[in-house]
């Protein structure tokens, strides 16, 4: 994140045993509320160990995942995350 936004917005990662879940994090939307920074799950790398591949998850409005069939699965996820930050569909980030 560049500097200048860094107090309004963050990107942080939930690692799991079988995947990793990109979040976008924004502090209360209240000056006068002390409360947590809301979390907004983005996208979900899986990884598939009996191929020794990763898959990348698109999250419709209900929080559920589905398979992004965009980009092929890929033993890089420099490949996937590319693809997030591309965002040709506007389906991660709006």
């Amino acid at each position: 994140m560049p500097a200048q936004v860094r107090d309004q917005v963050r990107v942080e990662l939930d690692v799991a045993e079988r995947h990793v879940t990109i979040v976008e994090c924004r502090p209360p939307w209240r000056e006068d509320v002390d409360g947590e920074w809301t979390r907004f799950p983005i996208a979900r790398l899986r990884y598939t160990k009996s191929t020794g591949l990763w898959s990348l998850y698109w999250r419709d409005r209900h929080l559920r995942f589905h398979e992004y069939d965009r980009v092929p699965a890929s033993q890089s996820v420099e490949d996937l995350l590319a693809e997030v930050d591309r965002d040709p569909t506007a389906i991660f980030w709006g």
